[in-house]
């Protein structure tokens, strides 16, 4: 660039060869006045104004301030020449920020390079908008880049950088993105032929589905098959071979995309993820020599094996992973270390037994001292994440001991570990309150207020720890140095409960006077306020002291803190009033229980830890932490936590709780996930057709399902006992492909009704051919709604059918042979209602006027009833018998007659069975093609 403009070029030179900041900074100033001369003149042509924007860009990157050229940055962007739009788009990214007024000035201009057929033009705005990119830019543009994206002629660098720019939007603006109702079409470039793209879309999808779990739900399955395919069916061209590593980043995002749902409950699904976490863990057991190699090969691995701890704890895989795990967290590579100890404490968090875990327990400790702050810190979370009742001392214990040689970047959030841990696992309430007063003493400044409060508040709730409590902090008073934490602690115990030792040796009310007294000199005003408020409750409990306390409040009286006055000046009052005077007894009555309400160090550690990367599916914590997922997903939704709002002094007493440390029930923190698949029914496709080849297939095996000018929809189907196997036949009718092919099944009642395809259908299907899918299909228990088939696809545009399979309750039904004896002992056994269904509706007769008798047969057969003959002495009425299998629920029996009327053209149709529910389903199945049409 600056070779064609000599004028940069010199200006360049001069600027490198100043040998000073002076001279730098001279010949600056005269080229901006230069500048701001030849643009107040005007008549400028592009080429001027591209050389003199881009000495302004020079001097902006230099670090000097700017503000000339805007508007000429602008005219820029509108040329039709490449570099002179590229020096606009440069200038703008670089000095405009989002809500700069100029801004408003390129929208249009950007606007029309986003709809040029110019791929160059196209990549140039797109970097703008994700640079500069405010809210009203986006809101603006969304809709652009949106269809650049999805546009069948995008080459694949647009569609990246679309991608890209979409999720930059997202992530600044999410209001702007209508996510949801872009799910399909989004999720279907997961199946472009470009890894490239899948890579820049699969970020996207992670960003959206972790907002927007529901409606991205269909990703899963995508995730799996190109999972699949890649790792097992090695399906990916040489050029995404990283160190013979297949695309390890497109690797690690749909393992990790997997992590945001619920294991999927198909066993077709489970089966293929299995097969791919075991092809990486097998791949992965041997290190290979090439440190590229091990690298890209560790980044999948660990992201795998944090899939299958997700996935089911107690697999087989996790046992192989927890074997992995060990050698890695004593490897010599630094980054292993890290890797390997951040994946155990995931599966800390998770596993039902810690054993495996506590066998490297010595590894782990050592790992504190590790010479990186990194693996420090991943060890610390283990260490966390692996403490349980049977090893909290020890764990504590040591933490403790490292804690007055850690780095102090780690020692507050080792302090709020330390305290949860205490509380948490604590044994006796005496270990307890030693723990944490050598934590405060160990610690210093870098207790929070949260910690002494607590102490506070478990020795006020708990009446057989307060005298202990009163000798112990005197004991740690008595230290050369304390810090005022402890003072503090020291001075609320000794107020509330130093009459309970005074009477002991070494424990008189004067020596806890002189020892508490002598630590105030080093305290802030807000201490010494605390200390005043212990000096009065002494003066109600000690009177052999009250000359002493009294001069103490007469000094204090004279202070220039207004705080420390006020509260010198009324306790000096009420200290000096009679010795029989009742008002000190009840202003210094003993502080009561505090009410339960929840920890303020939960909220600390969650608030100091606050993750701005993409959501973890899983807390440090142990597998308590991680249980009550709902609740944690509402908290992150509203930005903030019950606990979190401790800022200050006065929130942190607020949120002080009653405390039972016998007790695991505390509000704990927990992933981020949400229900899969949603319970929500999917909206189906309409048409006239379309109901009327569900209602015939509904008693015929076999039979179109829909059909359009592209696509035609075959089932064939058949049962036995409560086990079903349809085989959904699809069909490409145009002469080109049907590219990102996805269906899925929603069943209403999974309960009573499971569904699930024998493999994950191909993604595309090629001009004038069929595809096949199998359905596995089993019956529960009496369903009334059948399950619902979507599939979507790309021809030109993306397109979705929803249609209900004829998948109902008489599929599963059975034949009964039976004579007339048998039929109508049966019939009489049942009953009338409620175990009996019956409707009366009008039939149809043919052109002849006599009934379709050869119609009510073959819709009675074809819902799996047996017509038994001879048993109704009218040739016209239908007499039928079955027994319908359910897994859970077992056999039902059912019964059922069928009497038409020629002259009243009226049908009376009876069905009893022992289920209720099994007759009325059965009455609506059969009478609806019974019934005559328009009725």
């Amino acid at each position: 660039m600056a070779a064609n403009m000599r004028g940069l070029t010199q200006f360049i030179a001069d600027i490198r060869g100043a040998r000073v900041r002076e001279l730098e900074e001279k010949r600056i100033n005269k080229e901006m006045a230069n500048i701001r001369k030849k643009f107040k003149d005007g008549n400028l042509d592009g080429y001027q104004k591209k050389k003199y924007v881009a000495k302004i860009i020079f001097t902006y990157i230099l670090g000097y301030k700017v503000d000339v050229g805007h508007m000429e940055a602008v005219n820029l962007i509108s040329s039709a020449k490449y570099s002179e739009k590229q020096i606009g788009y440069l200038a703008v990214t670089l000095l405009m920020h989002e809500n700069s007024d100029f801004l408003r000035l390129v929208v249009n201009s950007i606007r029309k390079d986003l709809d040029a057929n110019n791929e160059i033009d196209n990549c140039l705005a797109l970097h703008a908008i994700a640079n500069v990119g405010g809210s009203e830019m986006a809101e603006a543009l969304v809709e652009d880049v949106h269809r650049l994206l999805i546009s069948p002629t995008s080459q694949t660098f647009v569609k990246k950088k679309a991608a890209l720019t979409l999720l930059r939007l997202y992530r600044k603006h999410p209001d702007v993105i209508p996510a949801a109702e872009w799910a399909l079409r989004i999720v279907s470039l997961m199946d472009d032929t470009d890894l490239g793209v899948v890579v820049c879309v699969t970020s996207l999808v992670m960003a959206l589905a972790q907002d927007h779990l529901d409606a991205y739900a269909v990703c899963y399955t995508k995730a799996v098959d190109r999972l699949h395919r890649i790792v097992i069916e090695h399906e990916y061209a040489a050029t995404y071979a990283y160190y013979k590593v297949p695309s390890p980043w497109l690797l690690v995002k749909l393992l990790r995309l997997l992590q945001y749902y619920p294991p999927s409950e198909d066993p077709t699904i489970r089966s293929m993820i299995h097969q791919v976490l075991q092809t990486i863990m097998n791949n992965s057991a041997e290190p290979s020599r090439n440190v590229q190699h091990n690298n890209a090969q560790h980044a999948v691995l660990f992201e795998a094996i944090g899939l299958a701890i997700h996935l089911d704890t107690k697999s087989p895989l996790v046992g192989t992973a927890a074997v992995l795990l060990a050698r890695f967290i004593s490897s010599k590579e630094t980054n292993v270390r890290y890797l390997g100890l951040d994946t155990m404490a995931h599966l800390a968090a998770r596993a039902d037994s810690l054993e495996p875990i506590k066998k490297h327990q010595n590894t782990i400790i050592l790992s504190l001292r590790d010479k990186d702050i990194s693996v420090r810190r991943r060890a610390l979370d283990l260490l966390y994440s692996m403490c349980d009742v049977d090893n909290s001392e020890l764990v504590v214990g040591e933490l403790l001991r490292y804690l007055k040689v850690a780095d102090y970047a780690l020692r507050e959030e080792m302090v709020l570990k330390i305290a949860i841990l205490t509380e948490k696992y604590a044994t006796s309430y005496k270990w307890y309150v030693d723990t944490i007063l050598q934590l405060i003493s160990a610690a210093g400044d870098h207790v929070g207020d949260e910690v002494w409060y607590r102490v506070v508040q478990i020795v006020t709730n708990t009446e057989d720890l307060q005298e202990y409590a009163a000798k112990v902090v005197f004991e740690h008073l008595k230290a050369p140095s304390t810090h005022e934490s402890l003072v503090k602690v020291g001075g609320y115990i000794l107020g509330e409960y130093g009459h309970m030792i005074a009477n002991e040796r070494g424990y008189s009310p004067i020596e806890q006077f002189q020892l508490l007294h002598s630590k105030s000199q080093f305290c802030v005003a807000s201490t010494r306020s605390l200390l005043l408020s212990t000096y009065i409750k002494w003066v109600n409990v000690f009177p052999e002291i009250k000359p002493q306390l009294l001069t103490i409040f007469d000094r204090y009286r004279h202070v220039l803190d207004a705080e420390l006055q006020q509260r010198a000046c009324e306790f000096y009052a009420l200290a000096s009033r009679p010795d029989d005077d009742e008002l000190l007894q009840n202003v210094c009555e003993e502080m009561p229980p505090f009410p339960p309400r929840v920890s303020a160090l939960l909220g600390r550690l969650n608030r100091k830890l606050g993750d701005t990367e993409d959501k973890r599916t899983w807390v440090h914590g142990g597998k308590e932490a991680n249980l009550d997922r709902a609740v944690t997903k509402k908290r992150t939704e509203n930005g903030t936590d019950a606990a979190t709002a401790t800022a200050d002094g006065s929130d942190i007493l607020n949120s002080l709780a009653g405390l039972d440390l016998t007790s695991t029930s505390q509000t704990q923190l927990g992933s981020t996930e949400d229900s899969f698949p949603s319970d929500k029914a999917p909206r189906l496709t309409s048409g006239p057709n379309i109901d009327r080849w569900f209602d015939k297939l509904v008693y015929n095996a076999e039979g179109v399902l829909y059909e359009d000018v592209q696509l035609q929809i075959g089932i064939k189907s058949r049962y036995q006992g409560h086990i079903g196997q349809l085989a959904i036949y699809m069909g490409n009718k145009v002469s080109a492909p049907l590219t990102s092919f996805t269906t899925t099944v929603h069943v209403p009642d999974p309960n009573a009704l499971t569904a699930s395809f024998a493999k994950i259908p191909p993604s595309t299907i090629p001009p004038l051919t069929q595809t096949q899918q199998l359905l596995h299909i089993e019956c529960k228990k009496a369903f009334t709604s059948p399950p619902i088939l979507t599939i979507s696809f790309l021809a030109g545009s993306h397109q979705t059918i929803t249609v209900r399979l004829p998948v109902v309750l008489t599929k599963f039904f059975e034949h009964v042979s039976l004579g007339q004896a048998d039929f109508f002992e049966r019939w009489r056994l049942i009953g009338g209602p409620p175990r009996e269904a019956q409707a009366i509706f009008p039939v149809e007769l043919t052109s002849s006027g006599q009934l379709d008798l050869v119609k009510n047969r073959n819709v009675v057969a074809g819902h799996g009833l047996n017509i038994l003959a001879d048993i109704d002495p009218n040739p016209s009425n239908l007499v039928g018998a079955g027994v319908l299998h359910m897994s859970v629920d077992g056999k039902v029996g059912c019964l059922l007659r069928v009497e038409p009327n020629r002259e009243a053209k009226l049908c009376r149709l009876t069905v009893r069975s022992t289920s209720e529910e099994v007759a009325q389903e059965v009455k609506n199945l059969i009478q609806k093609p019974l019934k005559a049409e328009g009725t």
